[in-house]
């Protein structure tokens, strides 16, 4: 594919791991049966007092009981896939119902007084906002004077674009700098494709509805922390707030991560093939073609493999150990034409959201209404390399066909020629 070594990609996480990691919840079943119970049988022999009190007092405890009590606070497969999240991520993992919800967990438990935060998904500034109400809280851009600044929160790599940021930086001498903590969502760059901890992240947060899922069938949010203590906090706020992962979802969510090494290496060694190929098209001038699709249609393609060096010498290949994004974005030469393309794609389905094992385009302002009418965000599936060349170029054929027309008909609407 393209000489990217799609195996090498995937050894970086352990599919061992991914099948393995919760076997000390195995039942006689092979295949994890769906726990739907929201509460569950007390003991029959007596139990001390510390007995009877510790799933609500020893959070260390709940994260690997078998003895659940009540589905808000633990049960079975949600256990499961905590435990191997945990794994893959080095850190402490918490489930929830949501990206979102995870969100405002993550600030319910930190409490910022003054947060950092540029772009990126839009969902998380409308949870900041919410927070915000009836508290004093500051928020300022990243590259903005910290002082003050008890959170950044880093997005990386950036949605819509696909573009890194270098977590070091902002951990080392920025935040930490400051005595703050550094907030990663790593959506768009889930295990093997970085490690946010490695590069001083205090808490890194998950849309699991994306990559963690990866079949568009379930909404999922994740907290990754450093502790049990930390995670024990994050646990007794999910009982107050009741943002659980749903029974259904854990189940969905479990059988997702057993091919979480299989899907998002393949992922995104396509789309670092595809967004080169874009690009190359992108940089080809009106009059001459590329590949058979005729230059100046795309205008601008961003993804991560595409950014090189920045002014300090750091590339997104020192962060990105195990590949680039599956999801990347790209500028037509005109807001009509981004309308149109992603419904002349036979392999691309028109649609939101990303992580899925079907690619997915979007003119990006029909979800996110401040951007670039122009813009289109492309998540990568696990099609065929070749085949999603073939969808492209046929569509560019035939948006090359539409757009003349239109321009046709105002021409002759215009003149009355």
């Amino acid at each position: 594919m393209d000489s990217i070594d799609v195996e090498a990609l995937a050894a970086l996480l352990s599919g061992t791991d991914l099948l393995h990691a919760d076997d000390d919840f195995h039942g006689p079943e092979v295949a994890p049966a769906i726990s739907v119970s929201t509460t569950f049988r007390h003991k029959e022999v007596p139990q001390s007092e510390a007995d009877v009190r510790f799933l609500f007092s020893s959070p260390e405890l709940t994260r690997t009981t078998k003895d659940h009590v009540y589905s808000r606070i633990s049960q079975g497969t949600s256990t499961r896939v905590e435990t191997i999240l945990s794994k893959i991520t080095g850190g402490c993992a918490i489930t929830y119902s949501s990206g979102l919800a995870a969100a405002f967990a993550a600030l319910v438990f930190l409490e910022p007084k003054k947060i950092a935060i540029t772009g990126g998904y839009h969902g998380a500034h409308h949870v900041i906002s919410t927070y915000k109400r009836g508290r004093t809280l500051e928020v300022v851009d990243l590259d903005d004077d910290f002082t003050g600044v008890d959170l950044a929160w880093v997005e990386t790599p950036l949605n819509p674009t696909g573009e890194a940021r270098n977590l070091q930086h902002y951990a080392d001498k920025v935040i930490h700098a400051v005595g703050g903590r550094l907030l990663v969502d790593a959506t768009f760059g889930p295990p093997p494709l970085q490690s946010p901890f490695k590069w001083g992240t205090d808490i890194i947060l998950h849309s699991g509805t994306k990559y963690l899922g990866g079949h568009s069938d379930l909404l999922a949010g994740v907290l990754v922390v450093k502790t049990d203590e930390e995670w024990g906090k994050l646990w007794f706020d999910r009982i107050a707030l009741g943002n659980v992962l749903g029974s259904l979802e854990a189940w969905l969510l479990l059988r997702s991560l057993r091919t979480l090494h299989l899907r998002v290496p393949r992922q995104s060694a396509t789309a670092t093939a595809l967004a080169d190929w874009l690009n190359k098209i992108a940089n080809t001038p009106k009059g001459e073609s590329f590949d058979g699709v005729a230059g100046g249609i795309v205008t601008k393609v961003w993804h991560s493999s595409l950014q090189g060096k920045d002014a300090s010498g750091w590339s997104p290949e020192q962060q990105m150990e195990g590949g680039h994004s599956p999801t990347f974005a790209m500028l037509l030469d005109n807001a009509e034409a981004a309308g149109a393309l992603p419904h002349l794609l036979k392999y691309f389905i028109p649609a939101t959201s990303l992580g899925g094992v079907e690619s997915l385009i979007e003119q990006r302002r029909r979800s996110s209404p401040n951007d670039d009418p122009r813009l289109l965000r492309i998540s990568v599936g696990v099609e065929e390399l070749v085949d999603m060349k073939a969808d492209f170029r046929q569509a560019f054929k035939a948006l090359e066909v539409i757009v003349h027309h239109s321009r046709y008909e105002r021409h002759s609407r215009l003149t009355g020629k």
